[in-house]
């Protein structure tokens, strides 16, 4: 990103004043070319080089070679600016009254030709020396006439006619000279406000390429105009962008988002699946011009960003709630507990009482259980993330769980393709498949692979394995899938409702993705989708 231009930059003022120079010879050359070709065509005319034709002939020549000269110089922008404003200023005053002089002087009108001069000259040069230039243009004159009126017997009445037009060149001086301050003045303003414009463009292009959103522009017609980097992170790349690229043909879902809200704009939020890079995405439509017909601005969020921002904010309230479980609950319930114990080992105890303090064991585990399954929030974010080859850990995971939930082991169903490399802490996923498992073998039927896990490839980008922990139960009904993963939700009567959210923080925590799919006949299967190595 190249840097903010201060509002004194001024490099573009040379380049416009040589421009103007060059107008200013191209003048000067096709007047005396002018000259030359009326007088070769007809010879002298009855005012301009009727004196001397052949005077008035040589001196247009040299004007026109002048003319030509001075486009050197000019082009090498060599010698200064005001040097050669000024040579061919004074040049003008030299040229004009020597053909003055040939046509028979100030009665010629070529005087005129000054007038034209000191304007040009004014306005190239900003006003700078018009007035000095007023000032030889106005003796040139008066010197001419006053040679003819003293050498050749002139009219000395035509001092009023020299006068005059020395008055216009000072007129004309100074008028030049305040139009060229104001157009000055004007120019600096646009200057400064073009300035002002690249920079917030700068400023708007810096703000767009740092933005965790993506922000993306299409016409009226669903064309692509603009597009920021991020936008490309969320929805893909943009390998060929074309103007006449329809945002149909680059994110079809999103298209679909547009044509609903240019049908019913609402400002509401959409939310869709990009297919090329497997985000969940919401778009926010703002119409361009207040016309939704005229175009759109869409803003592009990353749900994924969003809803890790809310685990942040659960996870510091959880926090919280932790050292308070840790230092509230859980030394009274070790008290409670131990005197129970105690309790039930009393001789001849009536068989209520026995039940009672049943009651109490059964329910301080529970809730001894929940403080486990709570204080391991805090753990989620050490994890030591290794390579695991899933067809070692998967049978010898199912064989250790079988051995201490007793199940029978043929109630495991596995499908594990050799090769598959899954990149977690080792710990963490024997504490998720232990939960998904222990879950699948108390909804599921019971009967011989009623449970089953399977691992192979991922079918989904950014993801290298995925493993499959299904049963062949009743599954999770519709109405409460939404709140799956939710925190101290559960339908079970013994269970804390931290299994499965837990489950989910620790495979966020290393880079892995945990979903819900009901089966296609029956049964339910939770995917937990890792990434490949290196980790």
């Amino acid at each position: 990103m190249a840097m903010l231009k201060p509002l004194a930059a001024d490099a573009d003022t040379p380049r416009q004043l040589w421009r103007s120079l060059h107008y200013f010879n191209l003048y000067r050359l096709t007047v005396s070319g002018v000259f030359v070709v009326s007088f070769i065509l007809f010879g002298p005319a009855l005012t301009y080089g009727a004196y001397d034709p052949r005077l008035f002939f040589l001196v247009s020549i040299y004007y026109v070679l002048f003319a030509a000269l001075a486009e050197i110089p000019a082009t090498l922008r060599w010698p200064r600016f005001e040097w050669q404003l000024s040579g061919q200023v004074l040049a003008d005053v030299a040229f004009v009254t020597l053909l003055m002089y040939s046509s028979g002087g100030t009665r010629s009108g070529l005087g005129l030709l000054l007038l034209t001069s000191l304007a040009a000259a004014g306005l190239v040069g900003r006003g700078k020396l018009v007035l000095f230039f007023a000032s030889v243009s106005s003796v040139a004159v008066l010197l001419e006439h006053s040679y003819r009126v003293f050498l050749l017997d002139g009219d000395p009445a035509g001092y009023i006619q020299a006068a005059m037009l020395s008055v216009g060149f000072f007129a004309i001086g100074w008028l030049a000279h305040a139009l060229a301050k104001r157009m000055a003045l004007s120019e600096k303003v646009a200057r400064e406000k073009t300035v002002d414009l690249e920079n917030l463009a700068q400023v708007n292009q810096l703000v767009l390429k740092d933005m965790d959103d993506g922000v993306l522009v299409v016409d009226g017609e669903g064309r692509l105009r603009q597009h920021n980097a991020m936008t490309e992170v969320l929805l893909g790349r943009l390998f060929s962008f074309r103007r006449d690229m329809g945002l149909i043909d680059y994110c079809p879902p999103l298209a679909e988002c547009l044509k609903r809200w240019r049908d019913a704009p609402h400002g509401g939020f959409d939310q869709f699946l990009a297919p090329a890079t497997g985000k969940q995405v919401r778009a926010r439509f703002v119409p361009v011009g207040g016309d939704p017909s005229q175009g759109a601005v869409i803003f592009l969020e990353d749900m994924g960003r969003i809803q890790a921002q809310a685990q942040q904010f659960k996870l510091a309230a959880l926090g919280r709630l932790t050292a308070s479980i840790a230092h509230e609950i859980r030394n009274p319930l070790s008290a409670i507990s131990y005197a129970d114990e105690l309790l039930l080992e009393e001789p001849d105890l009536p068989g209520t009482q026995q039940r009672l303090l049943e009651i109490i064991r059964d329910n301080t585990r529970r809730l001894e259980k929940m403080v486990q399954e709570v204080l391991q929030l805090n753990r989620r974010d050490r994890a030591q993330q290794e390579p695991i080859d899933l067809a070692d850990f998967i049978p010898a995971f199912v064989d250790e769980f079988c051995q201490i939930e007793k199940i029978p082991p043929e109630r495991f169903e596995l499908q594990v393709k050799e090769g598959l490399t899954a990149c977690f802490d080792r710990g963490h996923l024997n504490q998720v498949l232990w939960n998904l498992c222990r879950n699948a073998a108390r909804y599921g039927s019971g009967a011989p692979g009623a449970v089953r896990l399977a691992a192979g490839p991922a079918g989904r980008r950014n993801y290298a394995v995925e493993l499959v922990v299904g049963d062949d139960g009743p599954g999770v009904d519709e109405s409460i899938r939404p709140q799956l993963f939710e925190p101290f939700f559960t339908t079970a009567s013994q269970g804390t409702g931290l299994g499965l959210y837990v489950a989910r923080e620790v495979c966020e925590a290393n880079g892995a993705e945990l979903t819900y799919e009901q089966g296609e006949e029956k049964g339910g299967r939770f995917i937990v989708r890792f990434k490949g190595e290196p980790c």
